[in-house]
């Protein structure tokens, strides 16, 4: 396998835009990429295209690089489309690494752009149905149980609310009525919705789906809040700790151009807003976004002979792996795939000096830490609580400020999440630059499939040489 190098890395600014296609993201990101790396598109040999979404929301299946990319003049070349749900983007990165790798191709793209926002509040979140096994969405809806609250997790989220209730905004405690004309919308978008599930599962699963999505939070939220009560019984973690990372990752986040939210978050306003799935709250939740990211990688003769070894930042690991059975105590995806990254690399967790990770929640970033190795288990709450995960602590982690808050467009998150790794290891990242960064790790989980991720990549990428 040859050496592979990232010659340039874009994101646009995430955020919504209601008023552009998917076209007009892919080349918002596409071509400031191929202006970085200094060649023309007729130089991209292959290409892989991550999106989830525009099928579900636009119709626009099985072609999508192809119709999403002719506008830019780029076609004829071998185009690939790539589906691994929140995971897509890092997926569609590691296929353009292994194009090079394998000796196959000496330049690729990997591109990633992503559509959430619709005026269909409904749709967005019938569309996330896709990141679940849809055949037996019955049997999960009889199963959801298990992951709700029993009466002492009531009873602590009752103290809970009781303690930082008299710091939760105005606007929150009080219902604000609406309109007439509002109200009638809500229900045509919630029986268009209706109408098109229950041709794909029937209309009384729809029904009972309804208790999956009230309020503003999907199945994935009630995982992720069942596995955080978990983690704080068996190992003393606390709301607050969580509310640490998501506070510091808001942080990170009004340091970063390109992040979705650029506001800072008190540990305390966290802690007070509302709870989506106990001890979840909304402050420590993804946002839903619009985005694009992308990525042109090369081998090593074609990278000096561009003149491009300066700005080219190495690929030491490259892994995809799936999900499988397994218990809740048993070794999970991301430890089972960081030791195969840190096998391929020839390195450790120590000697990792940053990471972006899948933070859907702050419970995910406090799992990955113990995942990949940055603490034990058990003490991902510790660790960040000591400041270690901030910037200027020995073990960064989402200087991006993460999905949190750099926001969370499925198909272009992992994209992003690299284009900061390079930003990074370039020295470019301004403010938020991690000192004396050398290795860094990107971790980006995809669906849900039994007791974890169905997909998941983690890379490693290394500095370019001085």
């Amino acid at each position: 396998m040859r050496d592979v190098y990232v010659i340039a890395a874009h994101t646009i600014k995430f955020g919504k835009y209601l008023d552009k296609s998917i076209k007009d993201l892919a080349a918002q990101t596409i071509v400031p990429c191929l202006k970085e790396a200094g060649i023309d598109k007729k130089d991209i040999q292959a290409l892989w295209f991550s999106n989830s979404g525009w099928g579900y929301a636009k119709g626009q299946d099985s072609i999508r690089a192809q119709v999403a990319l002719r506008p830019l003049g780029i076609e004829a070349i071998p185009m690939t489309n790539v589906e691994n749900a929140c995971a897509g983007g890092s997926t569609a990165f590691h296929h353009a690494w292994l194009g090079v790798a394998s000796g196959l191709y000496d330049i690729t793209l990997a591109v990633g752009a992503e559509k959430l926002h619709d005026p269909n509040k409904m749709a967005v979140f019938a569309g996330f149905l896709g990141g679940l096994d849809i055949e037996n969405i019955s049997s999960i809806i009889a199963n959801i149980s298990y992951y709700g609250i029993n009466d002492e997790d009531r009873k602590q989220m009752e103290e809970h609310i009781r303690k930082y209730a008299h710091l939760s905004p105005k606007s929150d405690k009080k219902n604000k009525k609406k309109t007439f004309k509002q109200k009638r919308k809500e229900y045509w978008d919630m029986f268009k919705v209706y109408l098109r599930l229950s041709d794909q599962i029937g209309s009384e699963t729809v029904k009972q789906m309804r208790k999956m999505f009230s309020g503003d939070h999907s199945p994935f939220m009630d995982v992720y809040g069942f596995a955080a009560r978990q983690h704080m019984k068996k190992y003393g973690s606390t709301p607050e700790q969580l509310a640490v990372i998501a506070s510091k990752n808001h942080f990170h986040s009004s340091l970063n151009p390109n992040a979705q939210y650029n506001f800072t978050v008190s540990v305390e306003q966290v802690l007070a807003d509302r709870i989506v799935s106990w001890p979840i709250t909304r402050g420590m939740c993804a946002p839903i976004g619009d985005g694009a990211a992308s990525a042109i990688l090369a081998d090593e003769q074609t990278v000096r002979r561009l003149g491009l070894m300066s700005q080219a930042v190495k690929i030491r690991a490259s892994i995809l792996g799936s999900g499988r059975e397994r218990s809740f105590d048993d070794i999970d995806i991301g430890e089972r795939l960081s030791k195969r990254a840190y096998e391929q690399s020839g390195l450790g967790p120590k000697d990792v000096d940053f990471a972006e990770v899948h933070d859907a929640t702050a419970y995910g970033e406090l799992h990955q830490a113990e995942a990949i190795g940055f603490c034990k288990e058990g003490e991902g709450g510790l660790f960040a609580q000591s400041g270690a995960t901030k910037i200027g602590g020995s073990k960064p982690m989402n200087p991006s400020g993460g999905l949190e808050s750099r926001g969370h467009p499925i198909g272009a998150s992992g994209l992003a999440q690299l284009h900061e790794l390079v930003t990074q290891l370039r020295g470019n990242a301004g403010q938020r630059q991690v000192e004396g960064a050398r290795i860094g790790l990107a971790e980006n989980g995809g669906g849900a499939l039994g007791q974890e991720e169905a997909a998941m990549c983690i890379h490693i990428l290394e500095a370019p040489s001085k």
